[in-house]
This record gives C-alpha cells, sequence and structure tokens, in this order.
C-alpha cells in the first residue's frame, strides 16, 4: 500500500474513483450495494476487556475485530458465492464522527448471477420483521440494527428530520409485493403487519432497513444490502464510496500578505478518531478492489512527460527524464521490437504486457492478462493537441514513434488534429459525441459547454438532445426529473458566458436565468412562517438566544451592529437545526437568502445551501493575488 493510499489524498480518491469507472466500462453496473458496521458488543470484543474495561477504551481491538469481520464477509461473498459468482467489488473505509468504522462494498455479479426479477430481489433482500416465534434470533438482531428511527411524527427530533420530513424517507409504504424498478431503484416487499414494540416505540415493517438474513445472523451487526441493478446514477453510488474525507479551514488576516501553508492548515482542518489513527497506524486499507488491476497509462505529448523535481534541481530532473520511458514511449519501444505487439492498441496493452517500473519496459505477460484493464485519462478539449493524440491512441495499433503517429500516407502532417481530419475522425458531430459520452462520468456540462466554446459543431441542438440524460443527471439527481433540465440549462449558460456564447445563440431551450442560476427556492411564504414557528417552538434556551441575535443583526440596519459572527460547537448540538430556523424565519418574512458553505457536504445540510466558490466565483487555485470573478452589472451581481 503506497502512501498516498493510505492517506486517502483527494487526488488518490480522484483515481481511485476513475479506477472503478473503467472496471464499470468493461465489465458493467454494480448489482449490490452493502453498508457494513462495526458492532463494538461483538463476544470477540468484549472478550479481549479487562477489568473494568470498555470498548470505547480499547479501539485497538474494535479496529483489528472490525477488519478481521470484513475479510471474512468478503469471503463469505467473493469465495463462497452467497449472491452467486462476483466479478468485480470494491470497498471503501469510513468512519463515523464517534469513531466506528464502516465499509461501503459494491458487488457486480456474472451474467448467471444477475439480480433481474422480484423474486431474484426477494431471494437475497429482506425488509421485514421475522416472525418471532419461529426465528428469535433473527428477529431479536432486526430490531436491534435494522430498525430507522423511528422519526417522522412519533419523533420529530431524530437525527435524520430535514424541515419535518425524514431525509431517509422513512416510513416506506408497505407493499404486498416487490416492484423491480422504481426510478431505478426496487421498492422492496412490505406487508401489513400487527406492529412489535421496539423500545419505546411500535414499530411495523415500514421501518426496517433491507437486509440479508443470512449475513445478519452470522455478523450480527447492522448490514444494509440494496440492489442497484437499475440504478440510471451509477456514477453517484462510485463518487459516494469514493468521496474522501471533508475538511475545510479558513484564515482571516487584517494585514500583510497572507502565510498559507497548505500541508499545515490540511494537517488542522482533519478530525481523526482514535480509532481511525489506530487503523492507519496498522496500514490497513482505506479502500480496495477486486483482483482486478486497472493500469494507468500515460497521455503525453512530445517531450512533456510529467517530472518531479526539488527547487534548484530542474536539470537534475530533467536529465533523468530523458533516460526514463513512460508507458507510451516504452510502448513506442516495443512495437519497433515485437511484431507481435502491432495488432493491440495502446488501450489493450496491459492484457498482453506488463510494465516493468524498475526498467521502465514492457515485458511480455505469462499469465492473468484478463483481469488486467488499461485506463487512458480523460483530456480536456481545452489542451487540444492532447485531446487529439488520445483519440489517435484509442484507434492506431502498432506506432513506433510520435513521428509516426502523424504520418499519414506517407505525409507528415504539422498537428495531431490534423492527423485526425485525414483520417475522417472530425467529419460531423461524431467526436463531440464520443467526448461527451467520455464526459458523462466526470462533468458533462462544463464539457459541453467547451465543445460549443472551442469545437466546430454542426448541430448543438441534437448534441443536446442526445446527451440530454447525462448532462442532467447531476441536477436530476439533486432536484427531480422534471426540473434537472432547466438547471443543467442555466449551469451551461453560466460556462457559456466565458465564451462570448448563450443559450440563445446556440438554439438551444432558454430558462430562468435569475431564479435557476442563483437557485432561489420558490417558498411559499405561509408555509415558511408555519415551520418557522415549529421550528422557534422546540429551540432551548441557548438557540433561541442564536436566532435572536441574528435575525437582529440582519434586520437592525444601524452601523454598529455586528454583521459577522460564529458558532461553534459539538456534533449534536442543534447548530444545522439553528440555522435551518433562521431560514424558515427570513422566508416567513417574505425575504430571500442563499445559505452558503465551504464544502459541497456542508452546503446540502442548509436549506437551498451552495457552496462558496459557485455563489462569489471564488477560483479554485488560490494564490496570493487571486479576486472574485464576480463581475458588475450581472444578473448574479444584482441579487
Amino acid at each position: 500500500m503506497n502512501k498516498s493510499e493510505l492517506h486517502g489524498s483527494p487526488h488518490n480518491m480522484q483515481q481511485n474513483y476513475q479506477d472503478a469507472m473503467a472496471m464499470v466500462r468493461k465489465f458493467g453496473k454494480p448489482d449490490l450495494f452493502l453498508t457494513f458496521t462495526c458492532n463494538p458488543s461483538w463476544f470477540e470484543v468484549l472478550n479481549c476487556m479487562e477489568g473494568v474495561q470498555r470498548p470505547e477504551d480499547r479501539p485497538d481491538i474494535i479496529i483489528r475485530v472490525f477488519n478481521m469481520k470484513l475479510k471474512e464477509l468478503l469471503e463469505d461473498i467473493c469465495k463462497h458465492g452467497i449472491f452467486g459468482t462476483v466479478l468485480t467489488y470494491i470497498y471503501v473505509i469510513e468512519f463515523l464522527k464517534r469513531g466506528l468504522p464502516h465499509a461501503h462494498i459494491l458487488l457486480t455479479l456474472d451474467s448467471e448471477s444477475k439480480i433481474r426479477t422480484k423474486d431474484d430481489i426477494d431471494k437475497f433482500v429482506s425488509a421485514k420483521l421475522p416472525d418471532l416465534c419461529t426465528d428469535l434470533r433473527l428477529f431479536q438482531i432486526v430490531t436491534k440494527c435494522m430498525v430507522h428511527g423511528p422519526c417522522g411524527t412519533i419523533n420529530i427530533n431524530s437525527p435524520c428530520m430535514r424541515d419535518g420530513q425524514c431525509c431517509k424517507s422513512f416510513p416506506k409504504q408497505f407493499k404486498d409485493d416487490t416492484e423491480e424498478n422504481v426510478n431505478g431503484y426496487p421498492i422492496y416487499r412490505r406487508r401489513a403487519t400487527e406492529p412489535v414494540q421496539v423500545g419505546k416505540y411500535s414499530i411495523d415493517n415500514r421501518w426496517v432497513v433491507p437486509y440479508n438474513p443470512w449475513l445478519l445472523k452470522k455478523f450480527n451487526v447492522h448490514i444494509n444490502v440494496e440492489v442497484c441493478a437499475s440504478v440510471k446514477s451509477v456514477k453517484y453510488l462510485y463518487k459516494y464510496v469514493c468521496k474522501g474525507h471533508d475538511a475545510a479551514s479558513v484564515k482571516i488576516q487584517k494585514e500583510g500578505a497572507l502565510d498559507h501553508d497548505e500541508i499545515l492548515s490540511f494537517v488542522k482542518g482533519r478530525y481523526v478518531s482514535t480509532p481511525e489513527a489506530m487503523w492507519r497506524l496498522n496500514e490497513f486499507n482505506l479502500s480496495h478492489k477486486s483482483h482486478h488491476t486497472v493500469v494507468r497509462l500515460a497521455v503525453h505529448l512530445p517531450q512533456q512527460q510529467p517530472i518531479v523535481y526539488q527547487d534548484g534541481q530542474e536539470a537534475q530532473a530533467i536529465e533523468r527524464a530523458a533516460l526514463r520511458k513512460t508507458t507510451l514511449t516504452s510502448w513506442f519501444e516495443l512495437n519497433k521490437n515485437d511484431p507481435s505487439a502491432h495488432n493491440i492498441s495502446y488501450s489493450d496493452i496491459p492484457q498482453y504486457y506488463m510494465f516493468d517500473k524498475s526498467t521502465t519496459n514492457w515485458k511480455k505477460r505469462q499469465r492473468g492478462g484478463q483481469n488486467v484493464i488499461g485506463r487512458l485519462p480523460v483530456v480536456s478539449i481545452l489542451d487540444t493537441e492532447r485531446y487529439y493524440l488520445r483519440m489517435l491512441l484509442l484507434r492506431k495499433s502498432g506506432a513506433i514513434s510520435f513521428d509516426d503517429i502523424l504520418t499519414v500516407n506517407g505525409l507528415r502532417c504539422i498537428t495531431f488534429q490534423q492527423v485526425c481530419q485525414e483520417y475522417g475522425l472530425l467529419r460531423g458531430d461524431q467526436q463531440w459525441h464520443d467526448a461527451l459520452n467520455d464526459a458523462a462520468q466526470f462533468q458533462s456540462p462544463r464539457q459541453f459547454a467547451m465543445i460549443c466554446g472551442f469545437g466546430e459543431v454542426e448541430d448543438v441542438p441534437d448534441l443536446w438532445v442526445q446527451h440530454q440524460v447525462s448532462l442532467c443527471e447531476d441536477f436530476v439527481h439533486r432536484y427531480s426529473e422534471q426540473t434537472g433540465p432547466r438547471y443543467a440549462l442555466a449551469d451551461i449558460e453560466e460556462l457559456l458566458t466565458s465564451y462570448n456564447l448563450s443559450l440563445q445563440k446556440l438554439h438551444l431551450p432558454t430558462v430562468d436565468l435569475p431564479a435557476s442560476v442563483l437557485e432561489r427556492a420558490n417558498f411559499d411564504v405561509v408555509e415558511e412562517q408555519a415551520k418557522a414557528n415549529s421550528y422557534t417552538m422546540q429551540l432551548n434556551s441557548e438557540q433561541r438566544n442564536v436566532v435572536e441575535i441574528l435575525l437582529s443583526a440582519v434586520y437592525n440596519n444601524a452601523a454598529d451592529t455586528s454583521k459577522c459572527y460564529f458558532l461553534d460547537g459539538p456534533a449534536g448540538t442543534g447548530k444545522t437545526f439553528v440555522y435551518s430556523t433562521l431560514l424558515h424565519t427570513i422566508h416567513g418574512r417574505g425575504d430571500d437568502v442563499i445559505p452558503v458553505a465551504s464544502t459541497g457536504i456542508a452546503a446540502t445540510l442548509l436549506i437551498g445551501g451552495r457552496i462558496a466558490h459557485s455563489v462569489f466565483k471564488i477560483p479554485i487555485d488560490l494564490n496570493a493575488t487571486s479576486t472574485y470573478n464576480l463581475k458588475p452589472n450581472t444578473k448574479e451581481s444584482d441579487v
């Protein structure tokens, strides 16, 4: 395990995500999504306690037992085939706020084991309370580990409640039979039964989290099993498990140059619980995938391969790089010396040859090539020559040099774009369709805007129609099937302004930009007033004091009234509830407000929350001379 994997750097998590999507392209969508949590009351944990020790006193024991249980779970799934034959899997370890680890696992089954019908779903997944008389042990585990909440009207203070609704959509509806695909997700069978008493609440099948009975009885812990074979937005499953940790730090300085130590800020901005620290000290995997290997292939222009160097040692680094081959230049050498490689494309070469990093040469594989996947990085259309080089590498085999790629019918072209033109790859809009298909897994709207700005597209409306599903996917996931396209077009319009273009100029459907770009919610004042009153009634004395101070600051225009406040408190003290009370109160007075957070995860906790970089047009890469990109006399600045 290398350091980047161990420390879970954002760059490495993004690479892991792209590797996972390369596996999806080859083997198809995942079929099952499991969440496996740690149980500090496991017999193996309690048996190791000494004297008056409790599990929270021995995080070293907890993480070792969890690691062994996870390995056993994967062995049951992959070797013993309790769900069938597994083609690929990926898992990522996360740690709850209070430290306990849990694993998110995605499984892809082979064609004979695919979960296709409601009978297949019912065979592996249950969402009901077991019969108390026939299976007492399973009933006890389900009622202890697999009951959500309860929340809603019977427990409005449950952590899952957002604006009076459960964010997990519990309680579910009773259902006599499983439905395979409702908006991409199955609706599990939950037949109406007599409620049972669990603690101080009376619950029924509507509150049960889907589980697999065999796994639950064996491991005695929360194991959520979800069928995801029909999910359209497969990238969200992989982004969820590959998102990594969330951290942010802010420094305010009155005068003088800002001395920003990025490494120190990263360390200070992170919270590492004791169990997580023990996990890392033991060098257990934070993420892992099945025995399939994804080989990341270099795509670079002549003499433009990446170089790592120390300040003052640039010349030595260049000399070393001149002698060291990349996967691309070594592929050229392979084609010169091995005629059997001539019919293999660059992206497929890892299946037949292994790249030896010590000698930087490709060597013929003896076995295991069927488990190897080659992946070329996605290249932006703004990086024009490298973009067209990648296009050629996906199609051309047997090349022995960059000059060989540039030569067509004995004539040497000046650019790789010209080579693509000579091969007829740029006729019509096929190249743009291919580019958007590649970008569908990452940032479709931005790629679409770049293509419209830099490419010579013959039929932009047709490009929009054919790729509308992937272009709107992010927004449909966040909003709804009906409003998603509107938000997608608004985002594209905003991106097009930097190219001096607009939806109208490109003959695309136009939208009401002030509402959609700024994502200002259409709210009912009377409804907001009712919510504000309800929330205010639930405030404790300290929370009520905070709300009154902040509302006074909002509506008091006196010069001596402070406009900047910092709210701090441990997890669970109701900070988000205070924010929601403020938002509903301001909306109830007929005023609009845009909640802004420093990270996307934090923004999702706020009603209509947005990221500061988006609202204030803050550059992603900040330096001492960075400024806001919010332009005067624009629709955004008027609000």
